[in-house]
């Protein structure tokens, strides 16, 4: 017999044995899970060979009272503890009293005790899931809540969520927890009201023009632009009665034209523009286009919210192809839209009849990227603007396109408006498509692939890549040059970048 401390909660220090102490453990712990009784409690200890494994079965004895007043372990290995509220203060509940709303850690047994109920088919479905869950709060990484759709406790519920007096969701493609978190993210890297995230950023772009252009509205937008969004604007927007203005980034005498001759719903572009890295004057465009009712999109995927904040600009919404920097890591497609509340619900709306739902996998693997976004963009920058002095300087190259140089015709409007210049940089080749090609096909670092913005570094000929199929007099009234290149630095050595650089330049 091994006797212990008069209270249970004393009950641990008198015991020598590591089994014993382990099991005696347990079972307080579930002691004090239950209800205040005068009646004791047998617990029957069953220890295994092994220290590490042991179990206890406890069962509430009804027989009569007993005159023990504290803990004794028995030869036959039973416990029997006398519980009230002297010698247990750790137990007030009443037999009657609710349930905390606090989640355990781990699903109760109990919800597995269905097995009598249930055939194995319904259990395999059930069983573990239905009556508990584990508590994720305490995770350190948000949790990715891969679900389609979401349940209710009863109809009242229901009711409640529809009336917006109960928070939660009700299908995938209306939101997302993990989703939300990470809108959550770029809402305070934006400054702005409101994000959505979607599936990609031509999503996040269609949308957008979608929801806020009317049927017969008008768009102002620029020349150098991504393909497939001059594609939309182009050939989509026109068969719902949609025009649009082209101009020159820095063209404000054009853009004040559009805006007097047209009732113009939106100004449109990116800053820095793909390919050549053109960047429009936020603040002035937007008192523009304010003073004539319009609202002013920037797409600043080049830029980062580490480096250029369009919002604080003036600007009313911001788009980003997710998918670059913000993710950062080549593995994700997804793109967002933050800026004004009203404007924001309006996208969201188009969003839940259109679709484009981002995976909430990929809304972490975005969340992820997010979290060390200011690091890269910093290696992102230093590099680019360290190959964009190399290259200027270099026989072979004929120009470079990049707006931290002072021969970039918006460096002013960069210098005043970034706080860096982005890790792109596109550049002319002192040659013709094969030689510029030769250069391409000549370096061994970067990859040769139609992206940007991830760790890796990237190059490409914009001729080949994403114009090829518009023929040299099409390519040349866009503005494509056959001996361009773009090259989006990762975050390598620096030295590592140039060096490989050097050496595909001196084949030509």
């Amino acid at each position: 017999v091994i006797s212990a401390a008069p209270v249970c909660h004393n009950l641990l220090p008198p015991l020598t044995s590591p089994a014993l102490r382990l099991v005696a453990r347990h079972c307080l712990q579930f002691c004090n899970t239950l209800p205040q009784v005068d009646t004791p409690c047998v617990v029957d200890l069953r220890i295994t060979s092994t220290v590490r494994s042991a179990s206890c079965r406890m069962s509430s004895l009804v027989s009569s009272r007993s005159s023990v007043a504290g803990t004794r372990v028995a030869r036959s290995g039973r416990v029997q503890v006398r519980r009230s509220a002297a010698t247990c203060p750790a137990v007030r509940a009443s037999a009657t009293k609710e349930p905390s709303e606090a989640q355990p850690l781990h699903p109760p047994a109990s919800a597995n005790n269905g097995a009598a109920k249930y055939r194995p088919g319904t259990q395999a479905v059930h069983g573990g899931e239905r009556e508990g869950r584990p508590r994720v709060s305490d995770s350190l990484t948000t949790p990715i809540v891969q679900t389609s759709t979401y349940t209710f406790k009863d109809t009242a519920e229901l009711i409640a969520y529809q009336e917006g007096t109960y928070g939660s969701y009700e299908y995938g493609r209306y939101g997302n927890p993990t989703t939300r978190a990470c809108e959550a993210k770029i809402m305070a890297l934006e400054g702005a009201d409101d994000c959505l995230l979607s599936s990609s950023g031509m999503n996040s772009a269609t949308t957008m023009l979608l929801a806020l252009v009317p049927a017969g509205g008008h768009i102002v937008t620029t020349t150098d632009c991504y393909r497939r969004t001059r594609q939309f604007i182009q050939t989509v927007l026109p068969k719902m009665g949609i025009s649009a203005t082209v101009i020159d980034p820095a063209d404000m005498d054009a853009l004040d034209k559009a805006l007097e001759e047209h009732d113009v719903s939106l100004y449109f572009s990116e800053s820095p523009t793909n390919p050549y890295l053109r960047c429009v004057d936020v603040p002035t465009i937007a008192e523009k286009c304010h003073k004539k009712g319009a609202l002013v999109c920037i797409d600043s995927t080049f830029a980062t919210p580490i480096n250029q904040q369009a919002l604080a600009l003036g600007a009313d919404l911001v788009i980003h192809s997710a998918t670059k920097y913000m993710a950062g890591h080549n593995d994700v497609l997804a793109g967002c839209i933050a800026g004004k509340q009203e404007a924001i619900d309006a996208v969201r709306a188009m969003h839940n009849v259109l679709g484009g739902t981002v995976d909430p996998h990929a809304a972490y693997l975005v969340l992820r990227g997010l979290k060390t976004l200011d690091l890269r963009v910093e290696r992102c920058n230093k590099n680019a603007l360290g190959l964009a002095r190399a290259l200027e300087s270099h026989p072979k190259i004929a120009r470079v396109h990049y707006p931290g140089l002072e021969s970039h015709p918006d460096h002013a409007i960069a210098k005043a408006q970034m706080s860096g210049y982005g890790g792109v940089v596109s550049f002319e080749v002192d040659g013709d498509l094969w030689d510029t090609a030769k250069v391409i096909d000549g370096v061994r670092l970067p990859y040769i692939a139609p992206s940007l913005g991830g760790v890796e570094s990237l190059i490409e000929q914009p001729t080949v890549v994403s114009y090829w199929d518009q023929g040299p007099e099409k390519r040349a009234e866009i503005g494509i040059k056959d001996n361009l290149i773009r090259f989006s630095c990762g975050v390598e050595a620096f030295d590592d970048i140039w060096a490989d650089m050097e050496q595909a330049l001196a084949q030509l």
